[in-house]
């Protein structure tokens, strides 16, 4: 059976892996949290429940249907997306994965950290995707600004590319198990300073830090961070997806709020199935 891989596991990521396995697609949702749904108190609005009922109940409840079903649940985050032979590799903290397709369903897009310079220097040394601009830092001095295992993994592509690695923790603890020649630093960052690109740091303390860019990997990886280093297109902070969920990238599909539009669970549960239905009709040809 073709695999799909489905990264998310709110509504939107949950009805895919619903509509995929009844037909047939070996469907595995990837997920490391219970999302912004797990998170809400009361919901009062989705139709079929006339009782106020709490959202973890709710995401429980589609949880337990997508497994009777034969989805495989598996808690875990996912820290990169590649293509590989026939498909994508996608890779988690418990290892990598084939999928046939992907599916990205990892609700709206974080916020940036608040930090002086941050917007102003996008695309003139802050840059949010390793892969896709590592190349222009060769043999120059590049920071992560981030400490997950996704801040790591974004650190490990740069590594063997620019002449310096730095990951900035901005305040937090450093992470274990870091790769040979990256440094780190834990101070709080204030601002990211320079001309026409980026030239350094600035910590909290008033020390500076050179560099010629910074990459910006906090917490974990969500739908955009993914399809911008696949090249498929964004609106601003969403994907550019299709009414039927597919993308500009073959086999890459998208549902949810991660594409905009209304963020409600009616919608994101959808998204959802038409992207898997879509999902279902790429992998049959």
């Amino acid at each position: 059976m073709p695999t799909l891989v489905i990264i998310g596991g709110g509504p939107a990521g949950l009805s895919a892996a619903i509509y995929a396995v009844r037909a047939g697609l070996d469907v595995h949702v990837l997920y490391k949290d219970d999302g912004a749904l797990g998170k809400a108190d009361r919901i009062e609005n989705y139709f079929g429940f006339p009782d106020v009922i709490p959202g973890a109940e709710l995401l429980a409840r589609g949880q337990a249907q997508a497994d009777r079903l034969g989805a495989r649940l598996h808690r875990t985050e996912v820290t990169g997306i590649e293509y590989a032979d026939r498909g994508f590799a996608v890779k988690t903290t418990g290892g990598e994965r084939h999928a046939d397709a992907v599916l990205l369903a990892t609700g709206s897009p974080r916020a940036v950290p608040a930090i002086t310079g941050i917007r102003t220097f996008e695309g003139r040394g802050v840059s949010y995707c390793a892969i896709c601009d590592a190349f222009f830092y060769r043999g120059r001095a590049a920071a992560v600004l981030g400490q997950g295992k996704y801040a790591l993994e974004e650190a490990r592509v740069l590594l063997p590319v620019a002449g310096s690695v730095t990951l900035l923790t901005n305040g937090q603890s450093a992470p274990e198990n870091l790769p040979d020649g990256l440094a780190v630093d834990t101070r709080p960052v204030s601002a990211v300073e320079g001309g026409e690109t980026v030239e350094r740091v600035v910590f909290a303390d008033g020390e500076t830090l050179p560099l010629d860019g910074v990459f910006v990997a906090l917490g974990t990886a969500g739908s955009t961070d993914f399809a911008r280093k696949l090249g498929a297109p964004l609106d601003g902070t969403h994907i550019r997806a299709n009414a039927d969920g597919s993308t500009a990238v073959p086999g890459l599909f998208a549902a949810g709020d991660c594409t905009g539009g209304l963020l409600q669970i009616a919608k994101a549960v959808s998204d959802g199935a038409q992207a898997a239905m879509s999902a279902v009709k790429f992998l049959r040809k």
